[in-house]
């Protein structure tokens, strides 16, 4: 792109963008000739993929601004108008601590009111899991959460949700992607006030904070054993300079339970100044509410990422060091308690099922099916569960409990995202529970080895720099279609799953069977004779792929000998994998 186009798209997006910050930004740079940053901010628009926007901070079609959410917010206005079954839709606003969420968020109410669309925006920040459980509270259409999830601080991002409170999936995404794709010119605005006096704005507080925390409560298998010893656990707890405070606080509060935050992440801050990444996945974000824990000899560490829908937690172990429990871990945890407790109080219902998805461990399998419930695999992204939980409402299927490895777990249907909030509760209960029986959280997942055989994951994320970096991820997962690994390590590759095509390729046999109903996604398992898998699994938004690796001993090994043994096979496969990855 030469300059005089780069200075007519800059001018253009000026004339456009009613911000003052993002305004001014961009005057500085054209004043100031920075060609490579404004090449950058316009060789390309910031794309509303299947989920919506997500991108860094700043002025410029490539990045997350006012403009870019009102062009956003005017295509699913379009969508929502021709397809929302009734003559008054509605959507509700969410939004997180980050840099300038709450002006995103009134940008998108003042769209969609100009659009005639009844908009109801929290007053001020809430958790992502909120907004899933207000838009079917309240009836509505759509909803969006202004939330870059757990990206660095110069990220920002607006998901998008349909009327059963999942996040847009087929036919939804691809038809709210064209909408967007058609947007241009100046798109209609409306002023708050002017939209609160005619009806079509209406502020969201208390009345769905006491519903939500209502719920959350309800999912209680043992109110009296909280009631009666809640008081006995200490929780040390951190937001990570997001919007778990208020709720989580809350809950345990009114449950009697001790929780202290950690007082210098406790505030919201779109800086995260504490923390590289606010994500509880990452030990270093987690590193002062550790220091907090041993200080205070707490019984349970927990951290949620700024839209607490990720939850990560640590346990002391019998020399009182703490260790972090990662995702799979705590999920099949929570899994097993929830079944454990529908078995001794009797509510198990006749069908129950757990969801996972297809790079979640294989031990929540294991679990489900020694209470007699089914499992269902769905493709990484918690829209799939969601979109499950619909379905099992025309069936005789229940939803149990639903969770991916990368920390995120739902444990109740009247939301359809991930939720930190309830999960936080529940595993605060598990472990009061575990108490009552005299043993720790950690003896807790012992006893789920013993019982199953030791499980361990790695995950090995390689990028590919550059404009290239698609065509040599691209290049690697077509040569691992046409020349697939026998091996891989030492160990023989006896299946290869290929969701691409649906497709299941038995090694021995040599012949396939179409028996993957899922939809299709550019990934690859390889199922290996000792039952580890590895996945290969491209981003479908920058150039970087991810191999997931699970390994596991026979039930009934000793714990020592199977950590070694898994930790070799883990090895063996990290080695095999790297030799892979292109330089």
């Amino acid at each position: 792109m030469d300059r005089n186009e780069l200075i007519s798209r800059a001018k253009e997006y000026i004339q456009q963008e009613k911000h003052d910050y993002f305004r001014q930004e961009m005057e500085n740079l054209l004043a100031a000739e920075n060609w490579d940053e404004l090449s950058d901010r316009f060789y390309t628009q910031l794309a509303f993929g299947t989920g919506g926007l997500r991108g860094v901070i700043g002025g410029g079609y490539n990045r997350m601004n006012p403009l870019m959410v009102r062009r956003a917010t005017q295509g699913l206005a379009y969508y929502i108008r021709e397809n929302s079954g009734s003559e008054n839709p509605s959507a509700a606003i969410a939004y997180d601590s980050r840099r300038f969420s709450r002006d995103f968020a009134e940008t998108a109410a003042r769209t969609l009111c100009a659009n005639g669309i009844k908009t109801y925006l929290f007053s001020s920040l809430r958790p992502t899991p909120e907004l899933s459980f207000a838009v079917r509270k309240l009836g509505c259409t759509s909803g969006i959460v202004i939330t870059a999830s757990h990206n660095p601080k110069e990220y920002n991002g607006y998901k998008v949700y349909w009327d059963d409170g999942g996040q847009i999936i087929e036919p939804h995404d691809k038809g709210i992607i064209e909408e967007v794709r058609s947007v241009e010119g100046d798109v209609p605005d409306m002023e708050l006030k002017q939209a609160e006096d005619a009806g079509l704005l209406v502020t969201i507080d208390r009345e769905i904070d006491d519903a939500f925390v209502e719920l959350i409560k309800s999912y209680s298998f043992r109110p009296d054993l909280v009631k009666e010893r809640g008081r006995e656990l200490k929780v040390v707890y951190t937001p990570l300079h997001g919007t778990g405070t208020m709720m989580v606080e809350r809950i345990f509060s009114e449950a009697g339970i001790q929780v202290i935050s950690v007082p210098e992440q406790r505030e919201p801050d779109g800086n995260f100044p504490t923390v590289e990444f606010p994500n509880p996945e990452e030990a270093s974000a987690m590193k002062m509410a550790l220091a907090l824990a041993k200080k205070e000899k707490a019984d349970l560490v927990m951290g949620t990422d700024p839209d607490s829908d990720r939850l990560g937690i640590a346990v002391p172990d019998e020399q009182g060091e703490y260790v972090l429990v990662n995702g799979n871990q705590l999920g099949c945890l929570l899994e097993d308690y929830i079944l454990l407790s529908h078995k001794e109080a009797g509510t198990m219902p006749p069908r129950p099922r757990v969801v996972k998805t297809i790079v979640t461990t294989e031990l929540q399998r294991l679990i489900a099916e020694s209470y007699g419930a089914g499992t269902y695999d769905v493709l990484t992204g918690f829209k799939y569960i969601a979109d499950l939980i619909k379905k099992f409402e025309f069936t005789d299927e229940d939803y149990i409990f639903g969770g991916e490895e990368s920390y995120g777990y739902l444990i109740e249907t009247e939301v359809r995202d991930k939720d930190a909030i309830s999960a936080a509760f529940l595993t605060a209960e598990m472990a009061l529970y575990n108490r009552s029986l005299g043993r720790s959280v950690l003896d807790h997942l012992k006893d789920i080895y013993s019982r199953f055989g030791l499980f361990r994951e790695s995950l090995i994320s390689a990028y590919f720099k550059g404009q290239k970096g698609l065509t040599i991820m691209g290049d690697l997962m077509e040569r691992l279609r046409k020349e697939p690994p026998e091996r891989i390590g030492s160990r023989k590759v006896t299946m290869i799953k290929d969701y691409l095509y649906g497709t299941s390729y038995y090694m021995e046999e040599g012949d396939s069977d179409d028996n993957i109903d899922l939809p299709s996604s550019n990934v690859l398992q390889f199922f290996l004779e000792t039952g580890a898998v590895v996945t290969a699994r491209p981003s479908g938004t920058e150039p970087k792929i991810k191999f997931y690796a699970s390994c596991r001993s026979a039930a009934g090994v000793p714990l020592e000998e199977a950590e070694e043994d898994v930790a070799a096979q883990l090895e063996e496969i990290r080695k095999e994998l790297e030799s892979w990855i292109p330089d």
